[in-house]
């Protein structure tokens, strides 16, 4: 039937419609040059055109474009006049072009414009490709030129509404076109085929076709031994490539997983497991370089333990104090000499050496290991790599996630583009179609999202409610902080009185430093569900909207909450050590440490079994409702960085604090994944968090490592280190170790006092520490720009396109009226001969 032309550019219509060729450049280069095609071809086709065209509108007495077929349909077909006006009302857009009266010189110019003439006949497309072909022919050998064939052969640009070519000649140029097809190399046919804007069958035709003919061609003809064993080595070679990059492939981490968690609950539930495999790959960096050049020397080189050690009761497990404060998982254990490799003689005595100031009771020139050395490099290096990989995260991911991709053309390619035909199993069809399903909801919900035009009353009112919420979220997160300290204090008083106690009991001692973990991990667990409260208060229209505020609280808690303890540690703990009766107090910060990493885990479990699974049995149960709790993105997102924090900052005072972040993330994975597919369903609105995963490694980069950063170099940079245990041990500050080892290294060696002065400036100095944290910003802040500048030129681009779509109009419109200004005058001549 035909159908209404609409020149509105946002129509959903228009972006359903018919697509043209992929490479129209093929068919014309230019504009100009369609049209000097055009005016040379003018004959007998356009004369039979405007015929036809003006006996419809004789027939029809007016000029009416709402009767202008499509394309596959006859000129003679046409739509009642009732069902236009329906279809007219039920868009509800009053365009000025749609019921207007055209001339036979405006529908004539409307026909021959480049949009509506190219790519429309299947002929025209074989034709096209066919010329294509000869030309690729011609250039890799020498054949005949293209006048030399027929001038059916060359593209056609008059399909639209007629059909152009008869079967015979359409088969006869699918013949030519197989010939040419086969005569081509194997990368230039695949290219070919590839870029032919035909079905999928039609393509598999005439590959087949191309292939049979050729391999005609080669059974007729003996190939020489040589030439086939190079064939078979060839083919043998590359299906070994293509199953090395498969398995590859299949190696990737939680592949399978990670894609049915997007496909039934959308990217919002997939930016935190994904965000959760980046932490794993950070802490297994951290635990490879710690592992590899503190813990493994120190280990092959253990030192002299004291007699009194305390045996293995099962509490460590949960304290992280007793049977392992002796070991390589925390700062006290390690030695302040230099290993070597013949550092013991034959009484067993082990022997360090001057590096440090002690005695040197070994001078063997065999390979040395200076671990206070290594210890302070190790943990540098780390960071700095660690700020590297972050920065470039941060930069990439802004890069990737604000682009200016209206949702009207990811939704078009998303139909059009996302489903890979080489996909043949079943549980994989059906994983890749409810994610495509799931992605469509989001874009669709993205399209139609209108905003909502509030009255000042209802302005005012909303914003009464959003500042009683912030104020209920900011007094109960400042109540907390307030309630840790005073706990904190009080804890701490609590192990200075039991420090002179003298009838002490260890194991109560060892589970009453439980309190304080088990106090801040019960706030971060009940706290956020105060925030969800004042959101559902808020009613927030949009999903994402109400993320990112939630986001924005629970960052506001977590960073109170650390800032709080670090001062606790460094100000309270590191200050006085020997008030509290600790010879070490690096181990008893990082057992500290591994005590929240713990405690943290541990509430996660029971928020996973008692907000999700117990909630969803209740809810199925006792209410007899279907609904289930909806995963909360914010909370265990911040769940995620306030853990990763914790690791940071303990991997000076515990180096084996990653190998435990590292096993919580994995258990944790597997837990979130199966709560979230038996206890949770997906989000009743679907949205497209497309800068999500930018806003999560932010968080991780700023307030996070760089807090993180803050305090470790405190610590190395300001506060004395125990003076019994640890490798920094009868120095003023960690720092010193290096500073000891340029000088030993400038008196050995006078030739190396450069290494000593660029010491003294570079490292020393604090103020290139700043000035290379200050490169880093700017990189970020002229990256950032850049994107700016890029989403700026593209929304002035796609301005421009829009704009010229309007000028299309009006001099549509233009070219109308001057032709009913022209036609006037003779109608009016023919009325007055008429009544004569």
């Amino acid at each position: 039937m035909a159908q209404n032309v609409n020149f509105d550019l946002s129509h959903p219509l228009i972006e359903a419609g018919l697509e043209s060729p992929v490479d129209e450049e093929g068919v014309h280069d230019s504009f100009s040059q369609l049209i000097a095609e055009q005016s040379q071809n003018e004959g007998l086709s356009d004369a039979f055109e405007l015929q036809q065209l003006q006996r419809q509108l004789d027939e029809e007495d007016r000029d009416d474009v709402a009767f202008l077929s499509s394309p596959g349909h006859d000129f003679r077909e046409r739509r009642p006049m009732r069902r236009d006006v329906e279809w007219q009302d039920n868009e509800g857009q009053a365009d000025p072009l749609v019921g207007e009266r055209w001339s036979s010189a405006t529908m004539k110019v409307l026909s021959s414009m480049p949009s509506r003439t190219i790519g429309r006949s299947r002929g025209a497309i074989i034709s096209q490709y066919y010329n294509r072909t000869m030309q690729l022919r011609r250039r890799r050998q020498s054949r005949p030129a293209i006048r030399d064939f027929s001038r059916s052969a060359r593209p056609s640009i008059r399909g639209y509404g007629f059909e152009v070519d008869s079967t015979d000649a359409e088969v006869s140029k699918r013949d030519r076109l197989v010939n040419n097809l086969q005569n081509l190399s194997v990368s230039d046919r695949v290219r070919m085929l590839r870029g032919m804007p035909l079905s999928v069958a039609e393509k598999s035709e005439l590959r087949s076709l191309a292939l049979q003919k050729e391999k005609r061609t080669l059974s007729g003809s003996q190939i020489p031994c040589c030439s086939q064993l190079k064939y078979y080595i060839i083919i043998g070679a590359r299906h070994s490539w293509y199953s090395w990059l498969n398995f590859l492939h299949s190696l990737h981490l939680w592949q399978v997983a990670l894609k049915t968690v997007s496909g039934r609950f959308g990217t919002g539930v997939l930016s935190y497991f994904l965000f959760l495999k980046t932490l794993l790959f950070f802490n297994v960096f951290l635990f490879l370089v710690t592992g590899a050049f503190m813990v493994l020397p120190q280990a092959v080189h253990p030192p002299v333990l004291p007699a009194g050690r305390s045996s293995f009761s099962g509490l460590e497990l949960l304290t992280g104090a007793g049977y392992f404060s002796d070991t390589v998982m925390y700062y006290g254990y390690y030695c302040n000499y230099t290993l070597r490799k013949s550092c013991r003689d034959d009484g067993g005595v082990q022997n360090v050496s001057l590096s440090n100031g002690t005695r040197l009771d070994c001078v063997s020139k065999h390979l040395s290991y200076n671990m206070p050395l290594a210890y302070f490099f190790t943990i540098g290096v780390a960071f700095f790599i660690t700020c590297i990989i972050l920065v470039y995260s941060m930069s990439k991911s802004f890069g990737q996630s604000f682009r200016i991709d209206k949702s009207h053309s990811i939704l078009a390619m998303k139909v059009l583009c996302s489903w890979d035909f080489k996909v043949i199993k079943k549980s994989s069809v059906k994983l890749m179609s409810e994610n495509i399903s799931t992605q469509l909801k989001e874009l669709l919900a993205e399209v139609n999202q209108k905003k909502v035009k509030n009255t000042a009353c209802q302005k005012l009112g909303r914003l009464m409610v959003h500042g009683l919420a912030w104020t209920i979220c900011i007094a109960s997160t400042t109540a907390c902080v307030l309630a840790i300290y005073y706990f904190s204090g009080y804890m701490h008083k609590n192990l200075q009185q039991s420090s002179l106690s003298a009838d002490k009991n260890p194991l109560l001692t060892e589970a009453s430093l439980l309190a304080l973990p088990v106090v801040v991990s019960l706030i971060n667990l009940l706290l956020p569900g105060l925030f969800n409260l004042a959101a559902w208060m808020e009613d927030y229209e949009s999903p994402s909207v109400r993320t990112y505020v939630a986001i924005c609280r629970n960052l506001m808690l977590k960073v109170s909450v650390l800032g709080l303890l670090c001062y606790h540690w460094l100000g309270r703990v590191a200050a006085e050590p020997k008030s509290i009766g600790l010879k070490c107090w690096e181990s008893f910060v990082g057992q500290e440490l591994y005590r929240f990493l713990l405690m943290d885990f541990i509430f996660t479990l029971l928020d996973t079994l008692f907000g999700e699974f117990l909630w969803r049995l209740f809810s199925e149960k006792a209410l007899k409702r279907r609904r289930k709790p909806v995963f909360d993105i914010a909370r265990n997102v911040l769940e995620l960085i306030y853990g990763q924090t914790l690791a940071w900052l303990g991997v000076l005072f515990t180096p084996l604090l990653p190998a435990v972040q590292i096993l919580k993330l994995l258990l944790l994975f597997y837990v979130k994944k199966s709560s979230v597919m038996m206890n949770c369903q997906a989000p009743r609105k679907p949205y497209r968090v497309s800068q999500m995963t930018t806003v999560f490694i932010t968080l991780l980069c700023f307030p996070s490592f760089l807090g993180a950063s803050v305090c470790v170099t405190i610590t190395m940079w300001s506060i004395t280190p125990s003076s019994s245990c640890g490798p920094f041990r009868e120095l003023k500050t960690m720092f010193q170790a290096g500073k000891r080892w340029v000088e030993e290294l400038e008196k050995d060696n006078p030739n190396l006092s450069v290494l000593a002065r660029a010491h003294s400036y570079l490292v020393e100095n604090p103020f290139f520490l700043f000035v290379g944290a200050g490169i880093f910003l700017i990189v970020i802040y002229f990256h950032s720009q850049v994107v700016d500048g890029q989403r700026k030129i593209i929304s002035l681009l796609q301005e421009q396109i829009e704009n010229e779509g309007e000028d299309k109009k009006f001099l549509i419109t233009r070219l109308q009226s001057i032709h009913e200004k022209k036609r006037t005058p003779a109608r009016r001549l023919t009325s007055q001969d008429s009544s004569c």
